[in-house]
């Protein structure tokens, strides 16, 4: 994947695909502590950034970023679309009009990211949300650039370390959402949020690839 615009978007359709192909995994993990509505929401979401993407490709990668968090924000209810919308726009923000991302763009996008969701949804490492999957896998990004990754391996260090992150929220008590309405009841599950998060990041990994 070319790191411009156009390569940014292709990635964006591959994180579509894999949200259809999982919304069903993520409705069912949603039903056993939230509302069954992660999946549903999410895929119609990114189909229609797909659909807005079809229309007109933005001229940058921050652009293309932004008419994902636009659309996520105003087409996605419950807590999904304002946690991703607000992730992809404050990485829209940080990248500004670069036509074309090195590893550590990439790595301030992803960093800008997590931020966002920190700030919107108040959650941290440890609450069983996203931010379990999304702080690890920032991590991993981050270290693998300040050793000479490019984008790819930057990618794949993040989703793999996503993957680690959203699996560890199995064994913890919820402290944020409806989860945390079943307080130790919540153990055993793993989080929606924190696999689709490590559901997109596997696809910009397989689409820089």
């Amino acid at each position: 994947m070319a790191c411009t615009a156009d390569g940014v978007a292709e990635a964006v359709r591959g994180a579509a695909a894999i949200v259809a192909d999982h919304r069903v995994e993520l409705i069912d993990l949603d039903r056993a502590i939230g509302d069954a509505d992660h999946g549903e929401n999410l895929n119609r979401g990114f189909t229609a950034v797909v659909a807005a993407l079809d229309e007109a490709v933005p001229g940058t990668p921050g652009g293309v970023l932004k008419t994902v968090a636009t659309t996520l924000i105003s087409k996605v209810g419950g807590a999904a679309g304002p946690l991703y919308g607000t992730a992809f726009l404050r990485a829209s923000t940080t990248l500004g009009d670069r036509a074309e991302l090195d590893a550590e763009a990439v790595v301030l996008a992803l960093r800008a990211g997590l931020e966002g969701v920190r700030a919107r949804g108040k959650a941290e490492t440890g609450d069983a949300t996203m931010v379990d999957a999304f702080t690890p896998a920032v991590a991993a990004a981050e270290e693998k650039a300040a050793a000479g990754g490019d984008v790819a391996a930057v990618l794949l260090a993040a989703a793999d370390a996503a993957d680690v992150g959203a699996e560890s929220t199995v064994d913890m008590v919820a402290r944020k959402g409806r989860a945390s309405y079943l307080g130790e009841r919540s153990v055993g599950h793993l989080d929606p949020g924190a696999r689709s998060t490590a559901l997109l990041l596997r696809a910009f990994a397989e689409a820089a690839r």
